[in-house]
């Protein structure tokens, strides 16, 4: 009796161990130690890195580099407050990264690109890959060298084996989704001349737009972001030929002039742009936004009418992609941020739509030119398939503080025991409580 107890307990173990592991694989980090010597290095000069899960079969020369996200910093206070973590260090980063959604090596999560060679690349500059300023103050020992790290990894990752891929993608979130934009042509041009190369940009489309005081909030950051760590020479020069550098850090002023296909990814409420952009804390000094910024359902009448005004600047804006069919489009209608790496938001039962479209199968379907793919969602609340988040964490997050650093939880049209994988791991735990007496 106690041994088919036993038994019965090791399964209910077993099942729940792998309904938590099913969705993600842990990968290991890889230090670009050669990088060192060219000066492409760190925030504090320690070398960049990356998670390396090598293809298999029909994916083996197929590859897909996916830059981490974590914000900005835009001066020697705010990169000095990121030099010793893990968004200025690849010494303060972690071995072993989940990969999912997107990066995930299960046909079932990830069709089109589970069995490519699948690269997270950290985020350690605090410029989205762009810096280059040769000399080092000694005092702060910051070292701004962005576009060199990013240089040193490709070319890292073409002497393992990508510079014989037959297809490529460069993809990012948040910062790393500009930095996708930003390096997308950049990115064409060290690949093989065969293969074919597009650039996914997930919650990277940063707007200018006024924040609630009327003030020009992220214009001005990004100005000093780009005078901070000397990024000017490296932004595409189609854009700092006819506008002032800072003005190019913004999708908006660039998109137009790159000539590599490029998919846009995101949501029309991004929750970090509502944060930040729309509503900083140092546009609302009594808080008024507080709540509704950590849960949209917290949202006044008047607050959900401006940012519906926000979400016509966001489309404006968004117009200048162009509705070439290597343009591909996804804008849902969900308070959400970086949608490609979850699993729940890239591709599951519940997981968000356009036109019974999720967003792995219109990434899919554009990149192998199946169909191709531009829609936007009509206006909040009208998407009953979106996850949105709700924020636990009552701090503010400032905008040089990766939004990754403070994880969202997501809600969902329904209570998270609601959902499928939920429902059975809560019967299984129900089941262990109540079947299960040793001896």
């Amino acid at each position: 009796m106690a041994d088919a107890r036993l038994r019965t307990w090791l399964w209910v173990v077993l099942s729940i161990q792998i309904l938590l592991k099913s969705e993600a694989t842990n990968v290991s980090i890889t230090y670009v130690q050669n990088a060192v010597a060219k000066g492409a290095v760190c925030l504090d000069g320690s070398p960049p890195a990356y998670h390396f899960n090598k293809g298999l079969g029909t994916g083996a020369n197929n590859w897909l580099v996916q830059f981490e996200g974590g914000g900005w910093c835009n001066n020697v206070t705010t990169c000095l407050a990121r030099r010793d973590t893990r968004l200025g260090s690849s010494k303060e980063m972690v071995k072993e990264v989940a990969f999912s959604g997107i990066l995930s090596n299960n046909h079932s999560f990830n069709p089109d690109f589970y069995n490519w060679n699948r690269i997270k690349v950290r985020y350690c500059d605090g410029a989205s890959f762009t810096g280059d300023v040769e000399a080092v103050d000694p005092a702060t020992k910051l070292h701004f060298r962005g576009a060199r790290a990013f240089v040193a990894i490709i070319e890292d990752l073409l002497s393992k084996g990508m510079s014989d891929a037959e297809n490529a993608i460069l993809s990012g979130c948040s910062a790393g989704g500009l930095t996708s934009i930003l390096h997308c042509d950049r990115f064409r041009a060290l690949m093989p001349t065969s293969a074919t190369v597009k650039c996914v940009a997930d919650a990277g489309y940063f707007i200018n737009a006024k924040d609630i005081s009327g003030a020009q909030h992220i214009e001005t950051f990004y100005s000093e972001v780009v005078a901070t760590h000397g990024s000017a020479k490296n932004l595409p020069t189609s854009c700092t030929s006819r506008l002032r550098p800072g003005l190019c850090f913004f999708p908006q002023n660039v998109v137009k002039q790159i000539q590599t296909p490029l998919f846009i990814l995101n949501a029309a409420y991004d929750a970090w742009q509502i944060k930040n952009i729309l509503a900083p804390g140092v546009a609302d000094p009594h808080g008024t936004w507080h709540s509704c910024k950590l849960d949209i359902n917290n949202c006044s009448l008047d607050q959900l009418q401006i940012m519906q005004d926000f979400r016509q600047q966001f489309l404006d804006a968004l117009s200048r992609v162009g509705t070439s069919p290597s343009r591909g489009i996804f804008i849902d209608s969900c308070y959400a941020h970086c949608q490609s790496e979850m699993q729940e938001t890239w591709l599951r039962d519940d997981s968000p739509v356009l036109i019974e479209t999720s967003i792995a199968k219109a990434v899919g379907d554009w990149y192998y030119d199946r169909r191709p793919f531009q829609k936007i969602d009509c206006a909040y609340p009208c998407n009953p398939t979106c996850h949105n988040m709700v924020f636990d964490d009552p701090k503010e997050h400032p905008e040089h503080i990766a939004p990754q650093s403070h994880e969202p939880s997501f809600s969902s049209p329904c209570p998270a025991y609601n959902r499928p994988k939920m429902q059975i791991l809560s019967w299984l735990v129900s089941f262990f409580i109540f079947n299960f007496h040793p001896g």
